[in-house]
């Protein structure tokens, strides 16, 4: 269910981009999509599904996350050259 909610939040995302929305990479950064709370350790399974072939997964995702790696360089102190 984790990946599945990845892809769904990835494809807000595109669908926000293509109406013309700035994705700040600082907000994406604090979304995430696995379940801290009422975890089912051994999973709700079902298995009339297995059969279905899902469609082909697309990783692309257009946003510039270079300034949070910058970010964690500057925080680690490793913007300088030495």
């Amino acid at each position: 269910m984790n990946f599945h909610n990845a892809l769904d939040i990835a494809e807000i995302v595109r669908q926000l981009l293509e109406e013309g929305w700035e994705i700040d990479p600082e907000d994406l950064a604090h979304i995430s999509p696995y379940l801290t709370e009422h975890i089912n350790r051994f999973g709700e399974y079902s298995t009339h599904e297995l059969g279905i072939q899902p469609e082909a997964y697309d990783p692309t995702l257009d946003v510039d996350f270079a300034p949070l790696r910058e970010q964690d360089l500057t925080a680690a102190g490793l913007d300088h050259a030495a």
